[in-house]
């Protein structure tokens, strides 16, 4: 008898270490840039819903999404929290990534700052505005992006080319980090710059001479903004996990639709650091560069779009196939929960 009671309490011990084990939040590292299209992600996590999914996250903060792509590539992090652009890239050079979700469209604008702004204002048209301004200051209009690649970069490019259809020799790209051009912008050292929130909100309350010349759908209509996506490896591995993180991502960007108040305070607390405050993040949130989607499919054929782009300019070799990129299952199966 008492062998049979030891051999059942040694069941039961193992069995509840096993389910112990098993409620364990599976770690998952998350690799993220430090903008308001990535907010759906701070407010799952501010608001526990990465946790009560059995996440345990960290996070990584990236100036680029071409530098993320490196630490993707060695398994450094899990989740790549950035733009679609550098994942085309990703895939050519045989990186298993997956697109799950999206977070944001239509993020990047163009603004001018002080020097530059009233040549818009005066000229007939964007292209004649970059020829006076050189006209005038004898050299080309310094303007601020990300590095070659990157979505905010070919946004750029194809605002300046292809809708403004300015002169290559009028204007001069510069490719630096996020936080760097929104302190040349502020400084003077450059005289326009692609960027997103909250860069927006903050350079225009710090300087009202900085004017906003193009909208996320001019620059480039439909323009896929931030997604997320894993590591084959970690989908493969970790499907329950990958589920819960989208799941998670749905419930936060509604949030962010319906009620932006409750979820400025979680997005403030990752973004803000000292540098701004809720009211601004609170702004951020409901400005016309903040659109919110988790829907993956809504950008499949504007990727396409910015991918033919790329390979335009010579940023991408070759257009890649979207099979495999997108797995828009995850998303599928959380809205039907």
């Amino acid at each position: 008898m008492r062998t049979a009671l030891t051999a059942l309490a040694t069941l039961v011990a193992a069995a509840l270490t096993a389910g112990a084990a098993l409620a364990q939040p599976a770690p998952v590292r998350i690799g993220v840039i430090p903008v308001i299209g990535a907010a759906p992600i701070f407010v799952a996590n501010g608001e526990g819903g990465l946790k009560q999914v059995g996440l345990n996250p960290t996070f990584t903060t990236f100036e680029s999404g071409p530098n993320m792509i490196q630490a993707l590539a060695s398994g450094t992090i899990d989740v790549y929290v950035a733009g679609i652009a550098p994942l085309a890239v990703a895939r050519t050079k045989n990186i298993d990534v997956r697109v799950v979700a999206a977070t944001a469209v239509e993020e990047m604008v163009f603004v001018a700052g002080p020097k530059l702004a009233p040549y818009f204002a005066a000229a007939a048209d964007k292209a004649e505005a970059f020829r006076q301004f050189k006209a005038k200051e004898g050299r080309p209009a310094r303007l601020a992006t990300q590095p070659p690649g990157s979505v905010p970069n070919t946004t750029l490019q194809h605002w300046l080319w292809t809708v403004a259809k300015a002169d290559k020799a009028d204007a001069q790209i510069v490719a630096m980090g996020i936080d760097a051009t929104q302190q040349a912008l502020l400084a003077g050292a450059v005289d326009g710059a692609s960027i997103r929130e909250p860069a927006l909100t903050i350079v225009q309350a710090r300087n009202p001479a900085i004017k906003l010349l193009a909208t996320g759908a001019e620059m480039f209509p439909d323009q896929p903004g931030t997604v997320v996506a894993v590591s084959g490896a970690f989908a493969d591995k970790n499907p329950a996990a990958v589920q819960g993180l989208v799941d998670a991502l749905v419930k936060a960007t509604e949030t962010l639709k319906t009620d932006p108040d409750k979820a400025a305070p979680a997005v403030e607390q990752a973004l803000g650091k000292g540098i701004t405050d809720l009211a601004t993040i609170r702004k951020a949130l409901t400005s016309p560069a903040a659109k919110f989607t988790a829907d993956p499919r809504v950008i499949v054929e504007a990727t396409k779009a910015m991918q033919d782009y790329q390979v335009s300019i010579g940023t991408l070799d070759k257009a890649v196939p979207m099979d495999g990129l997108f797995v828009p299952g995850f998303y599928e199966k959380a809205v039907k929960r």
